[in-house]
């Protein structure tokens, strides 16, 4: 039986930017071996819970929409954007989904801002540093990133020996304070900025990264490592006993508490 991954609509409204967007990603999933099921997002929740159902991963894209800083604590800074609530709650959806199941998950620009927040953490809502973090869709290799010793990503390296990596950027926003058991893997050496977390447990592959690899797919060996890793562990996932599944559920953000 084929892998399935579930994807949610990168907006609620933009269409011409899912048109430009959602391809990419769904053309990494399928190259890596797996079908991508997009998720509407103006699906009532039950609807959603049912195709989940019959996914074995996640996967988070970015989007033009920010963070609404009220879900970490925070007032709007000027820069902030605007949000997308109807993006947000499929998200939480997911992830809610994901982490009681323990499925895979892959989180990418702004899904990786999104699965932060919900493990609680907080963001920087808008990036001032030395580093150009939003050169273009264009430009692959926008500034270096720094990959920790001893990481999952790390593993995912073509050659170990190179830490450091080129990747593409298209993000203001990025991770001040990682949420609930994230690790740092990733940071951009010039400037700090945090550039990939990972899960604190090795028997639930969730990986997020600031960077684009979906966009990079055909260029990119760890690009094509991220997704293959990712597909191979939602062809290996079984869903948990009850017991299990109580344990690895998660409150992530006040909006629902």
């Amino acid at each position: 039986m084929a892998v399935r991954i579930a994807i949610p609509e990168p907006t609620s409204s933009d269409v011409e930017y899912n048109g430009r967007s959602l391809p990419s990603y769904m053309d990494a999933i399928e190259a890596a071996g797996a079908e991508a099921l997009v998720i509407p997002l103006d699906e009532p929740q039950d609807r959603v819970a049912r195709l989940l159902a019959g996914v074995q991963g996640i996967l988070l894209p970015g989007s033009r929409y920010d963070v609404d800083p009220q879900r970490y604590g925070e007032k709007p800074i000027p820069e902030c954007g605007e949000d997308d609530p109807a993006r947000t709650a499929v998200d939480e959806l997911m992830l809610q989904d994901a982490f009681n199941l323990k499925k895979p998950i892959l989180a990418i620009c702004h899904g990786t801002q999104t699965l932060n927040v919900w493990r609680n953490g907080s963001l920087i809502q808008d990036l001032k540093t030395p580093v150009n973090h939003r050169p273009g869709r264009d430009v692959v290799e926008a500034h270096p990133v720094q990959i920790a010793h001893g990481s999952r990503l790390s593993a995912l390296l073509p050659h170990p020996e190179d830490a450091q990596v080129p990747v593409n950027s298209s993000h203001h926003q990025a991770i001040r304070v990682p949420g609930d058991k994230l690790l740092v893997s990733a940071i951009s050496p010039i400037d700090g900025v945090i550039e990939a977390v990972e899960l604190d447990d090795p028997d639930h592959f969730v990986l997020a990264v600031q960077w684009h690899p979906e966009r990079t797919y055909a260029q990119s060996g760890l690009s094509r490592a991220i997704f293959a890793s990712f597909i191979e562990s939602a062809g290996a996932w079984q869903p948990p006993t009850i017991t299990e599944s109580v344990d690895n559920a998660v409150g992530g953000t006040a909006a629902q508490a």
